[in-house]
């Protein structure tokens, strides 16, 4: 078998979508190590400066989201695509741990994956709906057990300071 080119097959709608593969390559696989074939980009560097880091790095996947969706891409797909750069974004916002997640998950080229699975395969068809409540579900169900968290903490800590 062969490996599979990490281009679009050249059509007219994966012409307009050029700039997505300049802009993927950009963030998740500018650079490498030296002496390495492991490859990394702009992504995980921006993670290291808090907050502004991270904002930028989801600013630039949602486009690239934004962008596929314009260009064809199922309701589904788009979905799954929102779910992985949620994911990265969420993941990635943890120090230390965020920064080592960033260099290997690479939410862009998966993305980019997905849809060449799309166009080529003609796979991730129909709606996305089912997956945004399960995500909505899953983050309200996260919300709450966050919130429940907080307040036995907090509890704790009034107790521990009145005893």
């Amino acid at each position: 078998m062969t490996q599979q080119n990490t281009r679009y097959t050249r059509t007219p709608r994966s012409e307009k979508l050029k700039w997505v593969d300049y802009v993927v390559n950009l963030m998740d696989n500018q650079f490498s190590f030296p002496g390495t074939k492991w490859r990394f980009g702009l992504d995980p560097i921006l993670g290291l400066f808090p907050v502004v880091g991270d904002l930028a790095s989801f600013s630039v996947s949602a486009m690239l989201v934004l962008t596929m969706a314009r260009h064809g891409a199922s309701g589904k797909l788009v979905a799954l695509m929102l779910l992985n750069i949620a994911l990265d974004f969420t993941i990635g916002s943890i120090p230390v741990l965020g920064n080592i997640f960033d260099f290997a998950f690479k939410a862009n080229e998966r993305n980019v994956r997905m849809l060449r699975r799309h166009y080529e395969e003609g796979k991730y068809q129909g709606s996305g709906k089912g997956i945004i409540l399960g995500a909505l579900i899953g983050i309200a169900v996260l919300l709450v057990l966050v919130v429940w968290a907080l307040w036995e903490l907090a509890e704790w800590v009034y107790y521990l300071i009145v005893s």
